[in-house]
This record gives structure tokens, C-alpha cells and sequence, in this order.
């Protein structure tokens, strides 16, 4: 286990298992958690015996509700929203990478950050309240960064990650599984940690260079990543965090009112 209470880490018989562990706030992650997944990244391809990793939230009301809104009253300009995207493009990047599989576990809400995280594994599984989404259109008013629109459509399509973020709905467990935006869909809490046991040792016992192989020829043909100064998307990234409609949304979400959107 880490020395990080909100996010513990544990390897039993060769599968690793990372819970976010904030339930008393809907397991929204701040970025010590967030590090603390790259960190967990670099531990796990350290160890050759882990051979697949488990994540889920701590309880049964969230995977996790995204980041800790909180944390960006502390932003003061265009660089550090891209500066804390291209964090996240890091953090998914870890989590796609990974030569071990990953089978996200989600029980209950899986928003924002919680569903980016979601997206970058390999198998999701869910449970029948699961509700997966990225209301910003409603809440924030921020956007999604190139790679984490690119993980998204290619698991369910450019129109329905616009259907998602347009109408910033939650999609339900059993309209996840019918788009492909989870894999399974088991009854409860119990059931979901049974059948994420289960499905790691089957993984695990499978050729671990043919699992690695497929995983990293599937992301080389996905990725749009860019190593330059100015990548794209981030004009895009600009737009939305230094806007004002970015800092009455976040407001809003403190203050539990409605935002007042103007477009600027």
C-alpha cells in the first residue's frame, strides 16, 4: 500500500490494485492522486510479476467524479490550464502505456477525470447504477484535450462523444455496454469486484508479450500526440480555461448555483 491515504495500492498473486480512495467526496481525484498513478505506472513495469492491474473507487457511489474542482481557483493564466492538461495527457498516457492489461471497476459515478481515467484502460466493467459522462457543457465549461477526444472516439464514435458532451448527460451502465463504452455490466458492488478478480487472473494467464503487443500497436495507430511546444488542441485548451464562463462555471460548482454563461 502507499504512503497516500487517497490512493492505495496493492499487488496480491500478480494483480495489482489501485483504489481512489476519497468516498467521503465522491472519489474526485486531486493531483497528488493523479501523480500517484503515474507513480503507480512506473512501479508496475518496475515489478515483472505484476501482470494486470485492477482500479476502482473506494464505496459504491463513485468511480471516481472527476477532478477536484477546487483546484483550479488556484489558475492565473493560459499556461497553467495547459500546463494541467497536458498532466492529464501524462496520467492517461501512463495508464495507455502500461505493458500490463488495465480493467477499470466502476461502480456508480464516473464523470470528468474519473472517466478519462476509464477511457485510457483496457476493459471497463460497470455496475447496473454505473453513470458515465462529461457534463463540462453544464458544469465547468472547460473541454477535453485532443488525446483524451481521441481515446473517447475510439471507443464509441465522434457522434456520440459529441451527443455525450453537447448534452452533458450521464450515459447509464446498460447504454454503455450497447455503445461499447463498457464491456460488462454486473449487478452490484460485490459482483463488480468478483468479475474484475476474475477477469484480471484470466488475463494475466494469457501471453503476456501478445497482450503487450496488441495493447501498444492499437495506441500507436490511435495516437495524435505531438512532442512540439505548441501541440494541438492547445488554442483550444486557451479558449476555454481562460475564459470567463470557465471561471463563473467553477463558481457555480463551489457556490451549488447555476452558471450564468456569456460565450466570453
Amino acid at each position: 500500500m502507499t504512503q497516500i491515504d487517497e490512493l492505495l495500492f496493492t499487488v496480491e498473486g500478480g494483480i495489482a490494485r489501485l483504489t481512489l480512495n476519497r468516498p467521503q467526496a465522491r472519489n474526485a481525484l486531486t493531483f497528488g492522486m493523479y501523480q500517484g498513478l503515474i507513480d503507480a505506472c512506473a512501479r508496475l513495469e518496475a515489478d515483472g510479476s505484476v501482470k494486470a492491474l485492477v482500479i476502482t473507487g473506494a464505496g459504491e457511489k463513485a468511480f471516481a467524479a472527476g477532478t477536484d474542482i477546487a483546484q483550479f481557483r488556484s489558475f492565473a493564466s493560459a499556461q497553467d490550464a495547459i500546463d494541467y492538461e497536458r498532466f492529464m495527457d501524462r496520467v492517461m498516457g501512463a495508464l495507455e502505456r502500461l505493458s500490463v492489461p488495465t480493467i477499470a471497476a466502476i461502480a456508480g459515478a464516473c464523470t470528468g477525470g474519473g472517466a478519462a481515467i476509464a477511457a485510457a484502460c483496457d476493459l471497463r466493467l460497470a455496475t447496473r447504477d454505473a453513470r458515465l459522462g462529461f457534463p463540462i457543457a453544464r458544469t465547468l465549461g472547460n473541454c477535453l484535450s485532443l488525446g483524451n477526444l481521441r481515446r473517447l472516439s475510439a471507443l464509441i464514435g465522434p457522434a456520440r462523444v459529441k451527443d455525450m458532451i453537447f448534452t452533458a448527460r450521464l450515459v447509464g451502465a446498460e447504454e454503455a455496454l450497447a455503445i461499447g463504452l463498457v464491456g460488462e455490466v454486473v449487478v452490484d458492488a460485490e459482483a463488480l469486484a468478483a468479475r474484475a478478480t476474475e477477469l484480471a487472473t484470466l488475463v494475466a494467464g494469457h501471453a503476456p508479450l501478445t497482450l503487450r503487443a496488441t495493447k501498444e500497436g492499437l495506441r500507436r495507430l490511435q495516437d495524435a500526440d505531438d512532442a512540439g511546444d505548441e501541440r494541438p488542441g492547445d488554442d483550444l485548451i486557451r479558449l476555454c480555461y481562460t475564459s470567463a464562463d470557465f471561471r463563473e462555471g467553477m463558481e457555480a460548482f463551489l457556490a451549488k448555483r447555476p452558471p450564468a454563461w456569456t460565450g466570453r
